[in-house]
């Protein structure tokens, strides 16, 4: 099992060097465009064996998937130019979006955490589904913008928090953070999380080609906002498997499970990376 995900992690970075080498602007727009199907396709897939009795259908899964395509390209070449750059008539537009998710993950999400064991009314698993993927497609293609080697710095910083989260809750973790929806994880990973990406965010945003002109202390504060909401993404995926009754988002990864399982974190993050980019000017 290890070497299968071992082998299958390898593949998956390869292919993501790959991908960022050689797609740009819109080439780029077309490969997140198609993650972000296959993640709609496993997430109307969780939302139907979510409602009672019921089982994935795969006219509704294809349904969803090219719903979530071609808004993300409708949305990307309308919002962004060639390079992936903002239009600048539309930054309001854009950031609207952003804002929208943060709100979103920051407001709604929590509250959903926090009545975890109430059904799902029907329609809120699918509109949720959008709000997942959109933005999180929309920031990915507008922040490969900043360049290929700074995207893959910032993408660093999402994994770096998850793998510490996966470690420090092994070897010390004896507090459940949410043990109804996702017994695996502590409190004691939660702050080796925040600790391991404060750290490597520091390195970056003083001295990598991400430095930004912001007091150390705020640094430190949105960096450890950043990991708490990257936690509450995975949570949020982890509820609508548990709702599922399920252990994975699907099955086209070996070893990992579905694609969501590999971006729930992300997609909660990136959002927020795309409206700090505006804010700073950066892209």
């Amino acid at each position: 099992m290890l070497s299968t995900r071992v082998a299958t992690a390898f593949v998956l970075l390869c292919g993501l060097a790959a991908a960022l080498q050689w797609a740009e602007g819109r080439g780029w727009l077309y490969v997140v465009s198609g993650i972000a199907a296959c993640g709609a396709w496993e997430w109307q897939g969780l939302a139907d064996k979510a409602r009672a009795g019921a089982r994935s259908s795969t006219p509704n899964q294809l349904a969803a998937g090219a719903i979530v395509l071609i808004a993300v390209l409708v949305a990307g070449f309308t919002l962004l130019d060639e390079t992936g750059l903002p239009r600048p008539a539309f930054i309001a537009w854009l950031s609207g979006i952003y804002g929208l998710a943060a709100l979103f993950w920051i407001g709604v999400v929590p509250w959903c955490l926090k009545y975890h064991d109430r059904a799902w009314p029907r329609p809120w698993a699918e509109l949720s589904g959008i709000l997942v993927l959109l933005p999180a497609a929309l920031a990915l293609a507008h922040l490969r913008a900043l360049g290929a080697i700074t995207l893959l710095l910032l993408l660093a910083g999402i994994w770096i928090a998850d793998t510490a989260a996966y470690f420090v809750g092994r070897a010390l973790g004896r507090h459940k953070l949410a043990p109804a929806i996702s017994p695996g994880k502590t409190w004691e990973g939660a702050i080796g999380a925040a600790v391991a990406v404060s750290l490597y965010g520091g390195l970056l945003l003083t001295g990598g080609p991400v430095a930004m002109r912001v007091p150390l202390p705020l640094q430190i504060v949105g960096l450890v906002a950043l990991a708490a909401v990257s936690i509450v993404g995975d949570l949020y995926e982890s509820l609508l498997k548990r709702h599922a009754h399920v252990k994975d988002s699907g099955k086209l990864l070996p070893g990992h499970g579905g694609v969501l399982d590999r971006i729930d974190s992300l997609t909660a993050t990136l959002p927020l990376l795309g409206l700090i980019a505006l804010s700073f000017g950066k892209a």
